[in-house]
């Protein structure tokens, strides 16, 4: 059944998406009106325009791309993928720091506030479930079981949590694209030993962590109410170092976890998250993080479930869910 009667989707992400295409063509495929575009189009590839005030509702907007047309306020549902913002390259430094806040809190103004529309997820949400700290108290609130976790600055505390622990592991707070010397580097989870911290621990906060002998680890995908659970057989401390290592197989999560992970995810207000668990060699399940817009095409690649059937699910219901 057509459902064109109703508003777009809107789609934000970057020009090379393969999840997010995969998520479009389900739409398409039911006839559900897409706009897609990304933040950094801004210019003659994107224009936007809103009125506030003056009328019946709060907000009469439009946005065009060069070949699709949104009434903002029709909207039924956002995705919200991998956004980029502009940069501004062509301006001097300085034109282009206020060109690009300009853009930011004009047109992200804009979006954030439409409340209509489901969003999947409002980049507000997602920026607020980002912080591991913020994610593993809510986790021990929730019952869920969670390694023991330092975060410090101190090299004297950060010293005696790993003589404390048969094992510890370092990662980074945030994942951040960066370059050394003009070689890309990527930041694992790697296994620390007390005579490798030393007073640059200072300089910033550190997350150190009880390293758990698991058995395999699950990625979880929520969308809505739908749980996708996926086992990981890897050799690897960090599996995402060599996705080609990797066995997967579709398992099943006790109910109460499954509960629990949906209270973590609504917590936060977010219709959709991926999570990472590792699960010991007694069977217990441990919450490592949430990532709040994690990927997932690979996984529907590899076992066939219908993650993508699920987010169009999702978004075809739009307002009205």
């Amino acid at each position: 059944m057509r459902t064109t009667e109703k508003g777009p989707v809107l789609v934000t992400t970057e020009a090379d998406d393969v999840t997010a295409d995969m998520v479009i063509s389900e739409l398409n495929r039911r006839g559900v009106p897409v706009v897609r575009f990304n933040p950094a189009d801004i210019g003659d590839s994107l224009t936007v325009s809103a009125r506030y005030g003056g009328r019946p509702t709060p907000m009469v907007g439009r946005l065009l791309t060069p070949s699709r047309d949104a009434y903002l306020e029709n909207v039924r549902a956002v995705y919200w993928r991998r956004s980029t913002w502009p940069a501004f390259p062509d301006l001097s430094p300085n034109d282009a720091l206020c060109a690009a806040a300009q853009t930011r809190y004009g047109l992200g103004g804009i979006l954030h506030a439409l409340d209509r529309p489901l969003w999947v997820n409002h980049p507000l949400r997602n920026a607020e479930a980002d912080y591991e700290p913020h994610q593993l108290a809510l986790a021990h609130r929730l019952g869920l079981a969670i390694p023991q976790t330092l975060v410090t600055n101190d090299p004297n505390e950060a010293c005696a949590f790993v003589a404390a622990n048969p094992a510890v592991i370092h990662k980074t707070l945030r994942s951040t694209s960066y370059q050394r010397d003009g070689v890309p580097l990527v930041s694992w989870a790697e296994q620390v030993t007390a005579n490798e911290i030393d007073d640059r621990v200072r300089v910033v906060p550190h997350l150190f962590q009880e390293r758990v002998e698991n058995a395999y680890d699950v990625r979880v995908l929520i969308v809505g109410r739908r749980v996708f659970a996926v086992g990981i057989e890897s050799d690897l401390l960090d599996w995402r170092r060599d996705y080609s290592a990797l066995a997967y197989s579709v398992i099943t999560l006790p109910t109460d976890l499954q509960t629990a992970l949906l209270a973590f995810l609504y917590a936060f207000g977010l219709q959709s998250g991926s999570f990472d668990l590792a699960v010991d060699r007694a069977g217990t399940h441990w919450l490592l993080e949430l990532n709040p817009n994690g990927q997932w095409g690979w996984l529907e690649e590899h076992t066939g479930l219908p993650m993508a059937t699920a987010f169009a699910d999702l978004l075809t219901q739009g307002e009205s869910r």
